[in-house]
């Protein structure tokens, strides 16, 4: 595949992603990456650019993955041909004391870590809405915009009744990034259709819920050990009707992957892609080459035929309670308990 063959989206005039983006949590400490695991990611960069992935995902809380995307982009002869979006996440627990001069210096750490003068896309993220502080964070990437050094502003897990709150407010935000797959369709109660109104993009993660919905799981009974990320994602496949229902869904994927000659993993990406106001998918970059999988889900088109057979098994699974992000925000609940929120101690 080329990579003019990839398909883009174009969040403002002038700038434009791939519609796959190389998620690139996996290679922090916390999830099993670090110094040892750099170089195969670096030789896995350098694949998927060429297969036309240019578009990375990162964040000042994953460790490492910001210096590592900026040796990345000193190695590319056009470093502009890559776009990298990072994130500023504050510690939950610095909430109620975060200044003005703390989000310059997190702005400016990683303009260093990256390399760049302008920083392409920052999303942040607030854990409790219970704090205030949210208007100093939104003021000082509003202002680093004005004088060059973001170029877009976007936020990761914001409900939809904040998010609308902000951009009444004036704050341009560009874009959310969200859960959203075919087992969490939380964003399809509000989030969706605010976004087409105000013309935010939505960036799915989860859209493979960690693995859960590939090949691999397809008969089989639940994981008897599982990291803190399965765990997300078994917790949201019990929220979706259990263990049973999740199998179900597995073999109506396979059926139409094998009908196309596809995976279940292609298909479940592909039928997130195909929602309205997603621009992308974020896919993990991992231990393992994914670009070839990731070509798979443009060569996939669902006909009338699948939708339709997707669209009847889903007018019975259970949806997620809540707004996007809602249960893991409740401080007593099963999903707030596997969430670190003080990345930075």
């Amino acid at each position: 595949m080329q990579m003019t063959d990839v398909e883009r989206a174009e969040l403002v005039p002038g700038y434009s992603i791939a519609r796959v983006i190389n998620g690139c949590w996996q290679l922090s400490p916390d999830h099993g990456g670090g110094p040892d695991s750099h170089k195969g990611a670096l030789r896995r960069f350098s694949e998927l650019f060429d297969h036309g992935f240019t578009t990375f995902d990162c964040a000042d809380i994953y460790e490492g993955t910001e210096e590592l995307l900026g040796r990345f982009r000193r190695s590319l002869a056009r470093p502009d041909r890559i776009q990298v979006h990072t994130k500023y996440v504050p510690d939950k627990k610095s909430l109620h004391k975060l200044s003005a001069t703390d989000v310059d210096a997190a702005i400016d750490r990683s303009l260093r870590r990256l390399g760049v003068d302008c920083l392409d896309l920052v999303q942040f993220h607030w854990w409790s809405y219970d704090v205030p502080g949210i208007e100093t964070v939104t003021e000082r990437l509003t202002y680093a915009q004005e004088v060059g050094k973001i170029r877009l502003i976007g936020v990761t897990n914001f409900d939809t009744p904040h998010l609308r709150q902000m951009i009444e407010s004036g704050v341009p935000v560009i874009s959310v990034q969200t859960q959203y797959s075919l087992i969490d369709r939380r964003p399809e109660k509000l989030l969706a259709d605010y976004a087409v109104n105000s013309g935010v993009h939505l960036f799915a993660y989860g859209a493979l819920a960690g693995g859960f919905l590939s090949d691999r799981y397809v008969g089989e009974e639940p994981p008897s050990t599982m990291n803190r990320s399965l765990q997300k994602y078994r917790l949201m496949i019990e929220e979706a009707g259990g263990w049973d229902e999740y199998q179900r869904l597995l073999r109506l994927l396979r059926t139409i992957g094998e009908k196309h000659s596809s995976t279940v993993a292609n298909v479940a990406a592909r039928w997130v892609l195909d929602r309205t106001p997603v621009a992308a998918v974020i896919l993990g970059v991992g231990r393992k080459p994914r670009a070839e999988d990731y070509v798979g889900i443009f060569e996939l088109s669902l006909d009338a035929e699948d939708c339709q057979a997707i669209e009847a098994y889903l007018q019975d699974q259970p949806v997620p309670a809540g707004d996007i992000y809602e249960l893991e925000r409740a401080p007593e609940g099963e999903h707030a308990k596997i969430i670190k929120t003080n990345l930075r101690a």
